[in-house]
């Protein structure tokens, strides 16, 4: 069967067809397709996890037991997964296990733009690269049979735009994996020193055989097209270099990043007078080739930060740019912003307007940070606000506790956490934390998670309650708060920030973009009322703007939640 498809939703059809059994993840773009396609398929069974970690070691819990399994996160994910993926390397599989990583080249959606391909490197673990729809199928449904040939887990990844870009997939039979027996092995499965040990020559002897099949698999091929020039690319790079130069250059394209071939490489480079190699992030395959003695044109041209385009690097190569089409008209830029009614907005308001110290998370309400409402100090990682707060407090004592406290989503907060918490609370610092429970896991699309009540499929699952949670984890101040209500975010604040020890605000009202959600009629200005004081335009809400001076709410986004009501002086909005 032919269909158009996103890169995400053909690493779904190829893992399925391929004999998937088991496949958890934690939502992260552009990853997030890949779970969600997959989640439509009744005959494999399909979570969400509530980090990447415990979706790991899911996946080889699954291949233990004999199932082909799968997981996928975003590349920021990898780095929360790197403790069982190591070890796995040595443990090797039972069942075919993939681990699928979503790379985001230019930080489309992502705190830093860092290259998986190291840790396919560091790991010793084999690495595919597909570079379009097509492609993710194919590598995605040959990788079980990969993992099972040389026990081992294998790494799928993409990027951004072969993730989210459609191309035509042909879709073949599906493969009926059937569950392999398991078998105990204590020798090949608990890694303790002793037995670790012994497996590390084994990982030795796979990455040599790998090389050799570097040498001669479908994943890596070539095109003689010049003997003038030479390109080595790789993934979305190879489609652009496609694009650019045609039939014009030679190209090897590898599809298999981790290990690279060595005579390939060799051979190739000795039939071209100039070689370059052009491959988004970091030098991976140029210090390869480097390594192999070949005088080869790298980043020395083609840039190691952000994206590549046909115009980069038909300019890198000193070619004629082809000028686009532009518009005729100015068009303005749109920044980033929270949504009209977003439950986060009132209690941001509350944190800028009493110039309290935030230390923000990942989450859509990292947006707090802009204009004009500005409301953050720092965003490092998954569950940095809490450990950070409790470290700022540690270090400037009694008058930071009372004038800082740490932001999290409810997602976020049972990602990675509650860990942060418990060491609030072991460790005492006098630390505020703020949970901003919107119901849903928003930033990457509303996907459920562990504190929602659902489960991927939309079926009732065990609830976790953050107020009974909190406490257990040591925390005796837990409070929920409305950020609808700003008097009562105001007081909730201060009363926790002045208090003697640890506490918790829970700031709870579900995503106005949830389809459950009830809408109130929107608000508008009464012209004669108001007095152009700008107040309600420090919310930053998109709703409003100015017009001939006066306030003005657009009803076509105002959900009515009435925290503009709250600001006007002279009771204009109405």
């Amino acid at each position: 069967m032919k269909k158009l498809m996103i890169g995400n939703e053909a690493v779904a059809a190829g893992l399925h067809d391929g004999g998937l059994g088991v496949v958890s993840s934690y939502p992260g773009t552009p990853s997030t397709e890949i779970t969600e396609f997959l989640s439509k398929y009744d005959d494999i069974h399909s979570e969400w996890a509530p980090n990447e970690k415990v979706a790991c070691e899911v996946a080889f819990g699954a291949s233990l037991a004999g199932a082909r399994s799968a997981c996928a996160m975003k590349h920021v994910g990898l780095n929360v997964a790197a403790d069982p993926l190591f070890t796995l390397s040595y443990t090797g599989v039972n069942g075919g296990m993939v681990i699928c990583v979503a790379d985001d080249p230019a930080m489309h959606s992502s705190q830093n733009e860092q290259d998986s391909r190291h840790y396919a490197i560091a790991s010793k673990v084999p690495m595919l690269e597909p570079a379009d729809s097509m492609e993710a199928y194919t590598f995605a449904k040959t990788a079980f049979e990969l993992s099972e040939k040389y026990d081992t887990p294998v790494i799928l990844r993409m990027c951004t735009r072969i993730a989210h870009s459609q191309s035509i997939v042909e879709t073949g039979e599906k493969t009926e994996a059937v569950l392999k027996d398991y078998e105990k092995n204590p020798a090949k499965y608990i890694m303790m020193p002793g037995n670790a040990i012994k497996r590390h020559p084994f990982v030795e002897e796979r990455t040599l055989a790998l090389q050799e099949l570097a040498e001669n698999c479908i994943y890596n091929t070539v095109e003689y097209n010049s003997d003038e020039i030479g390109i080595i690319t790789s993934g979305c790079s190879y489609l652009y270099v496609k694009e650019v130069l045609g039939d014009k250059a030679s190209i090897l394209k590898i599809g298999m990043p981790n290990p690279l071939p060595v005579k390939t490489i060799k051979d190739f480079a000795s039939k071209v007078k100039k070689l370059y190699v052009i491959e988004e992030l970091d030098p991976i395959i140029e210090t390869h080739v480097k390594s192999l003695g070949i005088e080869v044109i790298g980043k020395d041209k083609f840039s190691i930060l952000g994206e590549f385009s046909q115009r980069t690097i038909a300019e890198a190569l000193g070619l004629e740019v082809q000028n686009g089409i532009k518009a005729d008209a100015v068009i303005p830029n749109r920044p980033p912003m929270m949504c009209a009614g977003c439950p986060h907005r009132g209690m941001f308001y509350t944190l800028a307007k009493n110039k309290i110290t935030v230390h923000g998370d990942i989450g859509c309400y990292t947006l707090g940070a802009v204009p004009p409402l500005s409301a953050l100090d720092s965003t490092l990682c998954m569950g940095a606000s809490v450990s950070g707060l409790h470290g700022f407090n540690a270090a400037r004592g009694t008058d930071a506790e009372k004038k800082s406290v740490a932001v999290i989503g409810d997602s976020t907060f049972i990602h990675s956490g509650m860990t942060g918490l418990v060491n609030v609370a072991y460790n005492a610092t006098n630390s505020t934390v703020i949970i901003l429970d919107n119901s849903i896991t928003g930033m990457t699309g509303h996907q459920q998670n562990p504190t929602t009540g659902y489960n991927i499929k939309g079926d009732p699952a065990a609830k976790v309650n953050l107020e009974d949670l909190c406490k257990a984890l040591g925390i005796g101040r837990v409070r929920v708060v409305d950020p609808y209500d700003l008097k009562a975010c105001e007081t909730a604040v201060k009363e926790e920030l002045a208090a003697e020890e640890p506490s918790v605000i829970i700031s709870r009202r579900p995503c106005v973009l949830l389809k459950s959600v009830k809408l109130e009629a929107p608000l508008k200005v009464d012209n004669d009322k108001c007095k152009s004081c700008k107040r309600c335009m420090g919310l930053g809400c998109p709703a409003i703007s100015l017009k001939d001076g006066k306030a003005k709410i657009d009803t076509t986004l105002c959900v009515g939640c009435g925290v503009c009501k709250q600001l006007c002086a002279f009771d204009a909005i109405i």
